[in-house]
């Protein structure tokens, strides 16, 4: 019996548009989209229950994982959460294992039974398993999320992870050493997918590496020129017009009576004029009404929740000229996320989101993965999604310094923009960024995806391969498919099927995949 979880969480209030976590009361701004990160991580559900037989549960299991896997004087250990489902296993010396990697987000056994790889573990027999990264939902390695804890919180030390489970599961299930292990990962699993097949090639023979950011890089400029990219695709006067619609926002704030005017559009829990003189609480409330635009362009038109709102109907909105001045539908397009997220009001509030990420109980909503990633992204990955010039669509109001403060205000003053620069070059250093070394690994995106900017998108030779699926978004070739699915989408899927026929010595009939 199997399923998984691969989530991403969060609408990381105050660190970075990313990868790929949680929600906040009901009265306030709900967290849903933020540097990146959807409530429940980078990739979302799968979008629906697909027969009986997949919809059967699957039982928590715990593997015994040490805390500090390269500190050989450090004893302590914990347990690690994991899925499996052997539905399609074949049971044979060359039956595959299909790994799928956990990320920034809880688990989730839905993924155990749906999505595109369970269509390929039935074509090729494979015995499937999902691990929960570590210090995400039920995998706590600490008994809190103290700075000091957040020491063991880091990708190096979940690819350790992986190795020793590998290594574990291969005689808990007597595997033989002829079955070759598969990654898949979306988003930041992506990356961790390509990476463990870097740094354990002996363990991990092959990788669906699907809209991973390989590149760390503390200001991701380039996020939001892809978003605007991705809405001039539909109509050039989109990207105009919320151009337009930012530039009358900065004309409103400027006087008591427009920032009121201002209040009642975007629905904000705290009046502007309270907040007006607060640099951060401004640069707070524009990055959320980016947010907006950002997190519908990033899933637009996925199967899975995410997809609620897509890019034609809030360019549909914009380019509405009965409804209003450009502002005017700005706060149209807000109220539409609001309500998506059962938020009641626009919570901008700078030191409201800095005492929520300051908590580092196991209860608070922050540790539902929003608290460690954003440690993730202050001391190895950066991500910042700026927007830091006047003619920029977004404004000039949140610049990588507005990011780097929010590092040094939740966990420590240590963690400036020299800091910053230190770790993300030891990442890109570590992993290769974008000149990967390894072999045997598919690195798939979609170019509606501002993620894709920090990926390999385009083959840089014959050993490096790739998928660039036109007018897709983040993670599009994971979730199940549907009939719906745009022929690009379609044959993607089938590329990737060819490519792990491929990878497995043609192992099973190469029937085509649909």
């Amino acid at each position: 019996m199997l399923r998984f979880t691969m989530h991403f969480k969060g609408r990381l209030r105050g660190l970075l548009l990313l990868l790929f976590v949680a929600c906040l009361v009901a009265s306030g701004e709900s967290l849903g989209f933020r540097r990146g990160r959807q409530v429940d991580g980078f990739l979302g559900e799968p979008s629906k229950i697909v027969s009986l037989q997949r919809a059967l549960d699957v039982d928590d299991l715990w593997f015994e994982q040490r805390l500090d896997h390269f500190q050989s004087e450090e004893k302590r250990t914990w347990k690690q959460r994991y899925f499996v489902n052997d539905a399609y296993y074949r049971n044979d010396s060359h039956a595959p294992v299909f790994l799928m990697i956990g990320g920034e987000g809880e688990a989730t056994k839905k993924w155990m039974h749906e999505g595109a790889w369970i269509h390929y573990a039935e074509h090729f027999g494979a015995l499937c398993i999902q691990l929960e990264h570590r210090y995400y939902g039920k995998s706590h390695p600490t008994s809190d999320l103290s700075t000091s804890n957040l020491a063991y919180l880091s990708s190096e030390q979940a690819l350790a992870d992986l190795s020793s489970f590998v290594i574990a599961m291969k005689t808990k299930f007597n595997l033989a050493e002829t079955q070759k292990w598969i990654a898949f990962g979306g988003s930041y699993p992506g990356s961790l997918a390509a990476w463990a097949r870097e740094k354990y090639p002996n363990l991990i023979y092959g990788a669906i590496s699907s809209s991973g950011p390989l590149l760390a890089q503390v200001d991701f400029k380039d996020y939001f020129e892809v978003v605007k990219e991705s809405l001039a695709s539909y109509k050039p006067d989109c990207v105009q017009a919320v151009q337009r619609g930012f530039a009358q926002v900065e004309i409103l704030l400027k006087h008591m009576i427009g920032q009121r005017n201002l209040d009642d559009k975007f629905k904000t829990c705290t009046p502007l004029k309270d907040s007006i003189e607060n640099a951060l609480d401004i640069s707070s409330f524009f990055e959320n009404l980016a947010g907006n635009f950002a997190g519908i362009v990033q899933y637009n038109k996925d199967n899975s929740p995410h997809a609620k709102i897509t890019i034609d109907e809030i360019c549909d909105v914009m380019l509405n000229t009965t409804m209003g001045p450009p502002v005017t539908r700005l706060g149209a397009v807000n109220d539409m996320v609001l309500k998506q997220s059962k938020s009641k009001c626009l919570d901008y509030k700078y030191d409201k989101m800095i005492a929520d990420m300051k908590n580092v109980s196991w209860d608070s909503e922050t540790a539902k993965g929003m608290r460690q990633w954003t440690y993730q992204t202050c001391t190895e990955f950066g991500f910042y999604q700026t927007s830091e010039k006047e003619t920029d669509v977004f404004g000039d109001r949140f610049g990588v310094d507005f990011f780097i403060r929010q590092c040094m205000d939740v966990f420590s003053e240590r963690m400036d923009a020299k800091y910053l620069d230190q770790v993300v070059s030891k990442t890109n250093k570590y992993y290769g960024a974008l000149k990967p070394e390894t072999t045997n690994v598919l690195y798939v995106h979609g170019s509606i995806d501002p993620w894709h900017a920090l990926g390999l998108y385009v083959s840089p030779n014959a050993k490096t391969p790739t998928i660039y699926i036109e007018g897709t978004a983040h993670c599009a070739n994971m979730y199940e498919p549907s009939i719906k699915d745009t022929p690009q989408l379609k044959e993607a899927r089938n590329k990737i099927l060819k490519y792990l026929a491929k990878l497995l010595d043609g192992y099973a009939s190469l029937a085509k995949f649909s």
